[in-house]
């Protein structure tokens, strides 16, 4: 997702399958012709009124001393807290006119409604969400939560008062906080090979979330990255189904073992992504001038569900996964054929038939940002390709009062049946109801004092430490000497943005020592080795005589989704741009950090180089004979401290990569198993060390 448009690529239309595919490797369950599995049970679907609603919201609801309003319960059974969900969910349903209905449906930007937040009433919205960098002024947790809590306010003026869903992305922590604690992205959780490290992660971050208004994440994503030239690499905590299948006991740090749990002050609803294939992209597929991001994945139906969809199976059948959100991505069966390929958006077989009917998804299908307008044909037939297909809530940022009217059209035109209409709002009432939203609406600030704690950065520091891949280790080099003489250099030693990476306090993110709390590699260094020399100077010009050994650190600066696609677009549109693209992205390393790398490492005895990036980048032989150590750094987060403590001894390493690590960039794609798998460093790499006492 992403706050707004910048000037940027238009879209390639792909054609859709006339006729789709029946046969999967994984058995598609029948598929009425609205698009609504078979029922397996439970209450009947209520009856749908095409009348409009009369009125919007109501005059005369009370407020708390907030000036909030207040759920009015006269004995409604869908009020009532003692009842099953299923019944207090089916009671509401039948009260709900058309209109009501088809307004759950639609999510919205929080930037669309802030001047007036009356359309939450009038378009009776059933979810809001801040896009990266859409935040309030000022951007503090108690701001967070005044946000949210007028939003809600405005949703509870209707007539049914049905609370609103806000939704984040909290892939590395609630980054789009200012003060809250950014853990390192997965691909460096995934080289920790600690699903359990990672479970704890989840919780913290939820507790986060949860505490400052959001009650819903845009997370996990349990892509299987394939290739690093992808621009969101990073986000993909390995190349190997079965690794990343590991890791979605995320689900349950955010969710909570029980469903009862998701009432929690602790816990959000997460919402497993991006279904499905969108790490498995081909190179050069992409529509505009992305090469591989949204691109089609060209595979057969046996490899899509052992490498694409594996994760997906104990996310629904294990962790019972509250939403899933479909890829930008598109797939092209080769039984039939290569050339026609299925947006995601559109694939009723893959959504309708094997998410919600064989694996038994009950949760509700959530859009990517604007997902459907990536479809085929004009804008009714987007929304009704959609719904039939089987999302069930739009994220529509910019146009959700366009999505409801059409959609209106289309449910009255018969185009799309009003039992598809119902199937999705009963799965979006119900995670309302388990959140305990009909009770508690407004936000639980019992965990506000904790958003970036100290226990919180422990955690991270832990994170990063054990994160860290130790690639090269010659003559034992680390970990260094706490009273060394080190000489430190490199753009990414002292910069909290570049080692934060994309997602944090923006889509794109952003370069700046100070641009978040926490600590940079060199400040870590400072405060675990104080009795050591520092030196440091970012592009080795300082004078390097009497150091003991280099410590330098290159790789990349922020980017995310497809302006991190090696050879793709380059972003100029943050506050911190000015106007200037960025570097363009390569597996290589810039020329500057080469500079600095051949220029320290060649003027100081002893040299351990820090690769700080989202995805490995290719070290020549000849500069890899230059040095002693090098680490697969990733992207840290907050607290590069926890880089620190691997190099001195602190705690010793343990990481293996998570994504090969190729000689060159000619050699992508490449993944464990491959034939002539030759690379630089093979996956599961990484030597270990020993502690300083």
């Amino acid at each position: 997702m992403r706050l707004s448009e910048p000037p940027r690529r238009s879209w390639t239309r792909r054609a859709l399958l006339a006729a789709v595919p029946v046969t999967l490797v994984l058995t598609v369950a029948p598929v009425s012709s609205s698009g609504v599995p078979p029922a397996t049970g439970g209450a009947p679907a209520s009856s749908v009124s095409a009348g409009s609603a009369s009125t919007a919201g109501a005059a005369a609801y009370a407020t708390d001393q907030a000036g909030r309003t207040l759920i009015r319960n006269t004995g409604q059974a869908y009020l009532k807290a003692g009842l099953p969900v299923r019944y207090r969910v089916e009671d509401l349903l039948r009260r709900m006119t058309l209109e009501e209905k088809v307004g759950q449906m639609a999510q919205a930007e929080r930037a669309a409604v802030t001047d007036n937040p009356s359309q939450i009433t009038s378009l009776r919205l059933g979810s809001l969400l801040s896009g990266g960098g859409s935040v309030p002024t000022p951007n503090t947790p108690q701001a967070w939560a005044d946000m949210v809590d007028r939003f809600q306010s405005y949703a509870l003026q209707t007539r049914l008062q049905i609370p609103l869903l806000y939704g984040v992305d909290a892939v590395h922590g609630h980054a789009n906080l200012l003060g809250a604690t950014v853990f390192p992205h997965n691909i460096g959780l995934g080289s920790t090979r600690d699903p359990q490290l990672v479970e704890r992660i989840a919780h913290v971050v939820a507790k986060e979330t949860r505490a400052t208004g959001p009650q819903w994440n845009f997370a996990p994503c349990v892509c299987v990255a394939r290739d690093t030239r992808w621009g969101r690499t990073y986000e993909s905590f390995s190349e190997h189904p079965g690794l990343v299948t590991r890791f979605a006991s995320s689900i349950e740090g955010f969710q909570g073992r029980h469903t009862s749990d998701l009432k929690d002050a602790d816990r959000v609803l997460a919402s497993t992504k991006h279904y499905a294939g969108d790490g498995d992209t081909e190179f050069g597929s992409a529509a505009g001038d992305y090469t591989i991001d949204q691109g089609v994945t060209v595979t057969n139906r046996r490899d899509f569900a052992r490498i694409d969809l594996a994760p997906y199976v104990p996310a629904v059948r294990r962790y019972d996964t509250g939403t899933v959100m479909p890829s930008f991505s598109s797939v092209d069966w080769t039984e039939d054929g290569i050339g026609n390929p299925i947006k995601m958006h559109a694939n009723r077989e893959l959504i309708t038939g094997v998410l919600k009917g064989r694996l038994g998804f009950d949760g509700f299908v959530i859009s990517d940002w604007e997902g459907i307008h990536q479809l085929p044909g004009d804008w009714p037939t987007q929304v009704r390709t959609g719904v039939n297909a089987g999302i069930d809530m739009f994220m529509e940022p910019n146009s959700s009062p366009a999505f409801i009217t059409t959609l209106l059209e289309e449910v009255r035109a018969g185009r799309v049946s009003q039992a598809r209409v119902d199937d999705a709002v009963r799965r979006i009432l119900t995670k309302k109801f388990q959140l305990g939203l009909f009770e508690r609406p407004y936000t639980n600030r019992t965990h506000l004092a904790d958003v970036g704690s100290a226990e919180h950065r422990a955690l991270a520091r832990e994170a990063v430490a054990r994160s860290q891949v130790l690639l090269k280790n010659s003559g034992g080099l680390l970990p260094l000497k706490k009273n060394a003489k080190v000489y430190v250099a490199g753009r990414n030693a002292d910069d909290i943005g570049n080692q934060a990476g994309g997602w944090t306090l923006s889509w794109q993110g952003a370069p700046g020592r100070d641009r978040l709390p926490g600590n940079t590699i060199l400040e870590g260094i400072q405060q675990v080795a104080p009795g050591a020399q520092i030196t440091y100077s970012r592009d080795g010009s300082a004078p390097t005589a009497g150091s003991d050994v280099a410590v330098v650190a290159v790789g990349e600066t922020p980017y995310a989704e497809g302006f991190g696609d090696v050879g793709g677009p380059a972003w100029a549109w943050d506050p911190e741009d000015a106007g200037v693209p960025r570097e363009p992205k390569s597996l290589d390393l810039q020329p500057g950090d080469r500079a600095v790398v051949d220029k320290v490492c060649s003027a100081v005895a002893k040299c351990v180089v820090l690769v700080v990036s989202g995805r490995p980048q290719v070290i020549p032989p000849a500069q890899l004979g230059k040095i002693d150590a090098l680490v697969a750094s990733w992207l840290p987060g907050s607290q590069g401290e926890g880089v620190a403590d691997v190099l001195f001894g602190r705690r010793p390493f343990t990481g293996k990569l998570s994504h090969t690590w190729p000689r060159s960039a000619d050699q992508e794609p490449i993944n464990v198993g491959d034939r002539n798998y030759n690379p630089l460093y093979p996956f599961g790499w990484g030597l270990r060390t020993h502690t300083h006492r």
